[in-house]
Order: structure tokens, then sequence, then C-alpha cells
């Protein structure tokens, strides 16, 4: 069953992983409902936020994608219903 989530995601070296996290969130582009990024420039870093409709097993397997990605962090939850 899908459910309402939210996906935060840290980039701290933007240079590096940008490409790899756009395509990964383009692979589960029908997941995302909303997406938001803030880059900080200055720091080679960059914060996104997503909001999503998904499984628990699809939102595992696209933040699993993302957090095997070394400088990536990310934390995740959906709604209980």
């Amino acid at each position: 069953m899908k459910r309402l989530g939210f996906v935060g995601i840290i980039i701290d070296d933007r240079e590096k992983c940008a490409a790899r996290v756009n395509a990964i969130l383009s692979d589960f582009s029908e997941l995302i409902l909303a997406r938001t990024g803030l880059p900080k420039v200055k720091e080679n870093a960059s914060v996104i936020t997503l909001v999503i409709d998904a499984t628990t097993d699809e939102l595992g397997q696209m933040t699993g994608k993302l957090g095997n990605i070394p400088g990536v962090s990310v934390k995740s939850g959906l709604a209980k219903q």
C-alpha cells in the first residue's frame, strides 16, 4: 500500500555526487510528488527534500541507492496509514 512520506537528503560534495543523486531521483520520479533543493555553493553542499507517495519497498529501494553514494546522507519516513 502506498503512503505519503518524506525523504531528506544531505549532499556533502555537490560536485562529486549531484549527478548520481539526480540520476537516482529520475529513476524513481513516479514516487516524487514535490522536490525542494537548497544549494550551499560556498560549502559545496546541498540539501534536498522530497514529498513522496510510495510503498515501504519502493522507499527502501530509493533510499538504499541514495545512501550507498559516499558523501550522501538520507533520512525518510512514511505516514502510518
